[in-house]
């Protein structure tokens, strides 16, 4: 039984800690393994990355290379979009600098709040948050719920009962700064605002939530019928800081990495992707969990 143990734990292991290539090895060539299904709803994914430095304009970089294959319209933002100071000129060089080719070709950032951000982010133009510290937002079949997961008070949380039980979206992704589960040895999950917005989650059928936070890279085994995870190291990285788990499905901590999103019919296909190109985790989530559709004879 102790080697059974043994052996569970260091492939769980293996699968946290392998798969990046050290400082300074050369970008892998571009891998695509989105299907680019016609009239799909393509995004990126970024968390925690307003740091103004190498690494984040590393990732940048890729993220406009891998967008030559895969056409994305527009970015989420995972919270803390601004490191440190954030006068005009931090702005620029944390933000406009970075992603001038994906803004200058007409890419949306839709941003959420994290902890290290200023508040008056809202009002950024760039960030397209409409003056509000949470919203929504439609694209194709998909709904977009963000939150500010800094003050979760009643106000908020009755806002989001009231969009999510009015949307008639066949996708309800949700995504803002604090992850309800995590396996991060910083942080770890946010058991409080889990238990405050959870339910409200699973009564109006959420598939996909999306944080940061953590500054690595996680997805968990589905949680209530719900795909959780953590992209927190666009810019910030906390090497080898995840704890293997059961709950993880797939973790990676050696390295900065983006996210890529396809939503087509009943099935939403995501690639993970390093600063240096290469590939850490991909996959798809289906819109209704097979049992469940089973169960419904569909």
């Amino acid at each position: 039984m102790r080697r059974i143990i043994v052996i569970v734990w260091i492939s769980v292991f293996v699968v946290l800690h392998s798969q990046a290539p050290g400082a300074g090895a050369a970008p892998a060539a571009p891998n695509l393994t989105l299907p680019l299904i016609q009239n799909s709803v393509r995004f990126a994914v970024i968390g925690d990355m307003g740091t103004g430095k190498k690494p984040q304009y590393e990732v940048a970089e890729q993220m406009v290379e891998y967008r030559k294959l895969f056409p994305y319209d527009f970015v989420i933002t995972l919270g803390d979009n601004i490191y440190g100071s954030q006068s005009a000129a931090e702005m620029k060089t944390k933000f406009e600098d970075p992603y001038q080719a994906l803004l200058s070709a007409g890419v949306l950032f839709y941003a959420s709040i994290g902890n290290h951000d200023n508040g008056n982010q809202r009002l950024y133009k760039p960030f397209n948050m409409g003056g509000k510290r949470y919203y929504t937002f439609k694209k194709g079949k998909v709904e977009f719920f963000v939150l500010d997961s800094n003050y979760m008070d009643r106000t908020q949380t009755q806002w989001l009962e009231e969009q999510l039980s009015g949307s008639t979206a066949p996708w309800k992704i949700c995504y803002f700064h604090h992850p309800l589960y995590s396996h991060g040895r910083f942080h770890g999950p946010d058991t409080d605002l889990r238990t405050t917005i959870e339910p409200l989650f699973q009564k109006y059928k959420v598939q996909v939530v999306f944080s940061g936070h953590e500054h690595v890279y996680e997805r968990l085994v589905p949680q209530h019928g719900i795909t959780y995870f953590v992209l927190g190291n666009s810019g910030e990285l906390r090497p080898h800081n995840l704890s293997p788990s059961p709950d993880t499905a797939k973790g990676f901590d050696t390295d900065q990495t983006f996210g890529m999103v396809e939503v087509a019919d009943d099935e939403l296909y995501f690639q993970i992707v390093s600063r240096h190109g290469v590939t850490v985790d991909s996959g798809t989530v289906n819109r209704q969990p097979k049992a469940a559709a089973a169960s419904a004879g569909l």
